[in-house]
């Protein structure tokens, strides 16, 4: 995997921001003081005029925003995914959703792959925070393609969008003629008959990998990439678990309000299937080098393929 082309989907959105400025010319961006670290740096050099850093205050940044949105303006507020979504949720949801405005909310270090900077900072419950926003669509790309697809497709929706965006490179798997980005829409990369695996964000290069083993054992997996979180793709979550009977779900997520439940959800309504979630496991994370926290935590491809085995038992 060495040769393969890796790039963190925060600089995915750092250098989205600065494509998409001449298409959306009411695009501001803001920011709590940490451009260099969530990317939006690049657009501060590009469109100083645009750029709003905030300091260290993200719910008056929220605030700022929602005045912005109701002018006309299409704000993006970043910051860590801990403060963007966690320490921010109230004026979220009151500020914005509650209200639905026309805000973007990039949220980067996102997950156990925040690596050394520990369980404080790697925020493993923003997707079941804002999954229970009315009216808030979630997204969680899995690499640099899908990431700059994503924020041109969230100013072009209208309405509150979060995005959720990753501090370590890595691997661009959407390379291909063929891509399309649709929210809402899942993307089948594999096709299979005996188990459905559903993934978002980094898993979904570790559910390709699991695929790969699983068909080395005589298992035909088919592969789901599941990028918009809500809303969810019920047409096919629903049709490929039809077709399989069992499903496996993997995200760098709690297990608890993440992917995973957003699949048994629609699952459990219109067409009862044994799951099997793959994820955070009621606990906060540790201080270490991503790409072993990865491995401990189970999300590489060999986890993903060894839960799976055990699964389909």
């Amino acid at each position: 995997m060495a040769d393969v082309k890796k790039i963190a989907t925060r600089e995915s959105y750092g250098n989205a921001l600065v494509a998409c400025a001449e298409d959306f010319p009411d695009l501001v961006v803001l920011d709590a003081d940490l451009a260099g670290a969530t990317k939006t740096g690049t657009f501060q050099k590009a469109y100083p005029d645009r750029f709003i850093d905030c300091g260290i205050a993200e719910c008056n940044m929220t605030g700022i925003a929602a005045g912005l949105a109701t002018c006309g303006k299409i704000p993006f507020i970043s910051s860590f995914a801990m403060f963007a979504a966690g320490r921010n949720f109230e004026q979220v949801r009151n500020s914005i959703g509650y209200p639905h405005l026309n805000v973007k909310i990039g949220a980067t270090h996102a997950g156990i792959t925040v690596g050394e900077d520990g369980a404080t900072h790697q925020c493993n419950e923003d997707v079941a925070l804002m999954r229970t926003i009315p009216g808030m669509t979630v997204i969680v790309p899995s690499d640099d393609i899908e990431a700059k697809a994503a924020v041109r497709a969230a100013l072009e929706i209208e309405g509150p969008v979060y995005l959720r965006f990753g501090r370590a490179a890595v691997p661009v798997i959407n390379e291909r003629d063929d891509y399309k980005f649709e929210v809402g829409k899942g993307v089948l990369l594999r096709e299979g008959k005996d188990v459905t695996i559903i993934a978002s964000g980094i898993c979904v290069e570790s559910a390709l990998g699991a695929a790969e083993k699983l068909a080395a054992d005589g298992i035909d997996a088919e592969v789901i990439n599941i990028h918009t979180i809500k809303p969810l793709d019920e047409e096919l979550v629903l049709a490929s678990a039809k077709k399989t009977g069992k499903v496996v779900t993997v995200e760098e997520h709690s297990v608890i309000g993440g992917l995973g439940s957003a699949v048994c959800d629609v699952l459990s309504e219109k067409a009862p299937t044994k799951v099997c979630k793959i994820g955070v496991y009621d606990r906060f994370g540790e201080s270490g080098p991503a790409a072993a926290l990865v491995e401990k935590y189970g999300l590489d491809a060999q986890g993903v393929y060894a839960k799976t085995k055990e699964f389909l038992k």
